[in-house]
């Protein structure tokens, strides 16, 4: 019987509730609706029971964009 080679699992990417999103970035929920509304902020994904979750990936790109932009 042959083995098979291991596999090297990336992890996925890891989708954050909101409450450790404005947390994590020191905003209140009525300033992440107000730049959502100017089109401003990370992407966010709704689902189909109303949450909002935000991937990690999204959140790391628009922190790192911010920095650069000050």
């Amino acid at each position: 019987m042959t083995s098979r080679p291991a596999r090297t699992r990336t992890p996925a990417d890891e989708l954050l509730p909101l409450n450790a999103v404005l947390e994590e970035i020191g905003i209140t929920r009525a300033s992440w609706y107000r730049w959502q509304n100017k089109g401003q902020g990370p992407k966010s994904i709704r689902l189909p029971n109303g949450h909002l979750r935000v991937r990690r990936s999204e959140l790391t790109n628009w922190l790192n964009t911010m920095e650069e932009a000050a």
